[in-house]
Order: C-alpha cells, then sequence, then structure tokens
C-alpha cells in the first residue's frame, strides 16, 4: 500500500531548524515510497462551520497520515476532527508545551520529576511576598525559575540570591511559571534519550562547561550514549504518560537514580544524527506504518 501524508510545520519560524526537521520526515517517508507533502501551517485554510480544510494554492484531498512538527494545536485537532491520524496527537503537542501539565501529569503517574510549585496566576499583577517567602523555605538558593512555555533553555533561570530572584520574577511576570528544585548532581549535562512507540532508538548526552543548562543550542557539546535500563524504561514511560507515540526526553543526573527534565514532542532530530549517526526520521515513518496497518 502506498501511503499518502503530510508533514506540517510552521510558517513563521523563520529559523531553517523548524524547516530541516520537517524535511527530514519528508525525506524518510519519501524514502519508504509514501506520497508526501510538506505543509506550512499557514498555507492551510480551516474552516469550523462545516469542518474543512484547503490549501491556499492547490486542491488537496485529505491524506492518510499527519506528522505534525509544529506546536499549532487548533490545526492539529482540525485534522483529528476530520478523522486523520495525527502524530503526535494535539492532546500529546499541548501537554509537551506546557511544561506545568506534563509535570502535573508525570507526578501523578508517579514518574520522577524535580520538586516543583507552580506559581498561583497573577493576571500581571506582582507575586505576593508571602507566597514567595513560603517557596524560599522550601527550595533554599539556589533554585530554578522555569517559565512553562520555552523552548533550547532560554526561559529557564537559575536563581542564586535575592537580586536574581528579584530579576527573575520581575522576567516571569504575567506568564505562567513554576519554582523547581536544582539538581546540582546535573549541573551543564543531561540525557537525550529520543523515543519511539515503546523503544530507545537513540540517545546522546550533553554537557556544558560554563552553564547550568545543557542545551546545544546555547554551546553544549554532544556525545553518544548508551542508556540503562532504567533510562530507557523511564524515557518510554514518560513518553507513555503524555499520550506522545514518540518524544525526546531530557534526563537529569539525579543523586541516585534519573530524573525526568523535560519531554518534547516534537524534539528536533538533526543533532541526533549529527552525534549518533541515527536518522531517528526513519524510525518514525516504520512506526507510523506500523501503527496505520494495526
Amino acid at each position: 500500500m502506498t501511503y499518502n501524508g503530510w508533514v506540517i510545520y510552521n510558517g513563521y519560524l523563520r529559523s531553517n531548524k523548524f524547516f530541516d526537521y520537517a524535511n527530514m520526515i519528508h525525506e524518510a517517508a519519501t524514502y519508504y515510497g509514501h506520497e508526501s507533502k510538506l505543509f506550512k501551517n499557514n498555507e492551510l485554510i480551516s474552516f469550523l462551520e462545516k469542518l474543512s480544510i484547503q490549501s491556499m494554492d492547490t486542491d488537496v484531498t485529505l491524506p492518510d497520515y499527519v506528522v505534525f512538527t509544529d506546536k499549532d494545536v487548533y490545526l492539529a485537532k482540525q485534522l483529528e476532527l476530520l478523522g486523520v491520524p495525527v502524530y503526535n496527537s494535539s492532546q500529546a503537542i499541548e501537554i509537551s508545551d506546557d511544561k506545568i501539565k506534563t509535570y502535573q501529569i508525570l507526578g501523578s503517574k508517579n514518574i520522577p520529576i524535580p520538586k516543583t510549585i507552580f506559581a498561583p496566576k497573577t493576571y500581571g499583577n506582582d507575586i505576593d511576598h508571602k507566597f514567595v517567602e513560603t517557596v524560599k523555605h522550601i527550595f533554599p538558593f539556589p533554585f530554578i525559575v522555569k517559565e512553562a512555555f520555552g523552548s533550547f533553555g532560554e526561559q529557564v533561570y537559575l536563581v542564586k540570591n535575592e537580586r536574581d530572584l528579584t530579576e527573575c520574577l520581575h522576567k516571569v511576570n504575567g506568564k505562567p511559571f513554576m519554582f523547581q528544585q536544582f539538581i546540582s548532581t546535573s549541573f551543564g549535562k543531561d540525557i537525550r534519550l529520543q523515543v519511539v512507540g515503546d523503544e530507545v532508538v537513540a540517545a546522546m548526552k550533553r554537557t556544558s562547561e560554563g552553564d547550568f543548562r545543557a542545551n546545544v543550542t546555547s554551546g553544549a557539546k554532544m556525545e553518544p550514549y548508551e542508556p540503562n535500563e532504567t533510562e530507557k524504561q523511564l524515557a518510554i514511560e514518560a513518553t507513555r504518560a503524555i499520550g506522545a507515540h514518540f518524544a525526546g526526553v531530557d534526563l537529569l543526573f539525579g543523586e541516585h537514580s534519573p530524573i525526568v527534565c523535560e519531554i518534547n514532542s516534537n524534539a528536533h532530530i538533526r543533532n541526533l544524527l549529527d552525534c549518533t549517526g541515527i536518522n531517528v526520521a526513519f524510525d518514525l515513518i516504520k512506526f507510523i506504518e506500523n501503527d496505520l496497518r494495526s
């Protein structure tokens, strides 16, 4: 059977890395004989009064599946309501994109995460002094302040003292955010495990010499990593917990055992290919084929 698939990415994000991720999947689908099309999210028009989708430039027939490499969950949901299998689902993308929702799900399933307290909704008002003082009693300096929405480590702050805290609270004012335990045993290092289905298909260790974060975008170095069974199982359980078919799971080195840091439902896979020689796009397409047949 020849499958007709779409790969959707965001048309407003100018960095080439977003197109590159989508194109890697598109090329893998083409390699396996699929009729694959790349679409920007702004090339598709969604009608709500009678659910339908049209392309701005060409007539389209709904595909057998969509690989959704964006966070435009309204478009992903529109496709699902029209009966199209979407990988990952709109719900999994929405949970993964919101770190507070992610931690709530993981905590409810007793999956190890750093001790975390989410801040109350303030509608742009300053968070009250008593709440902050209570947090400081629970988390002595240093601790982490992390925005609920963000990518590439850019919205994560290490708070070392009162001055840092004041500056940080000013930055995040009006945004959903959380206070989080700082895992000192993982300073400047973590591991990324790429899960597809019920399998870890690739992994790498990331290390930064001068930053508490280990994001490659921020200059961290990467090396191939062979995870142990505990790390593999934790990554698989975390992916399954948010309802994702595939994900890049970041684990921290806890004092005694690994801890889930984040789950990325649309983890870019170019760095993994450069580091390990494994093109995860092929694993994604084979998983989708098997899932569609089941």
